[in-house]
């Protein structure tokens, strides 16, 4: 016999005769104090369970405004994109501007503000709803904070910076500042929704 085989020999040899059978999880039978304890130690590893998710439930509606909240926010590139466009047209001189860019810009402006209080309203409203899953919160939270600053700021160069865009530069040029960067900060909010997962 190898010297291993002639331990382990010597190992059931020496333990008592009644010390009892336990029973290892791939069901053998083994006796002995020595490769008992083996077999509690295979025992708790395997049965290690990882504990379920809890699962929380929303309303009927959380999926139906998630998708207006998605195809508000798929609308939001391309009337960013506009923005940008006619506002570069208007901002040496909106006086002499072209016309298409004045309307487009106006209309551009109705437009993103609508979609933006839609997406406000639709996303609070979800947020709120799914307060109880833990799965994902800290996403949502960020991309919530990032949407309302970037209301906050579309909402300054509109309501607050628009009409003293057309008569001074300074102004101007802060309302182009703004809406930029709101519309940065959108972007990189929507971003955060699309590229993180949190397991």
């Amino acid at each position: 016999m190898t010297g291993l085989a002639v331990f382990a020999f010597v190992l059931v040899a020496a333990a008592p005769a009644d010390t009892g059978k336990r029973e290892r999880a791939d069901s053998a039978v083994v006796a002995g104090p020595a490769l008992a304890t083996l077999a509690v130690g295979v025992r708790v590893a395997d049965d290690t369970v990882r504990p379920r998710r809890r699962s929380v439930e929303v309303s009927e509606w959380y999926e139906r405004r998630l998708r207006i909240h998605r195809y508000g926010a798929y609308t939001v590139i391309p009337l960013f994109a506009l923005q940008a466009v006619a506002g570069s047209q208007l901002y040496d001189d909106p006086k002499v501007g072209p016309e298409w860019a004045k309307t487009t810009h106006r209309v551009g402006a109705t437009a993103l503000a609508t979609v933006f209080t839609l997406n406000t309203v639709t996303g609070l409203w979800n947020l709120w709803d799914s307060r109880g899953v833990e799965q994902g919160r800290t996403r949502r939270t960020a991309h919530a904070l990032l949407m309302l600053a970037s209301d906050a700021g579309f909402t300054y160069a509109g309501v607050k910076l628009s009409n003293d865009a057309e008569t001074s530069v300074d102004k101007r040029r802060l309302h182009r500042n703004v809406a930029i960067g709101s519309m940065a900060t959108a972007l990189t909010g929507a971003g955060l929704m699309t590229i993180w997962r949190e397991d």
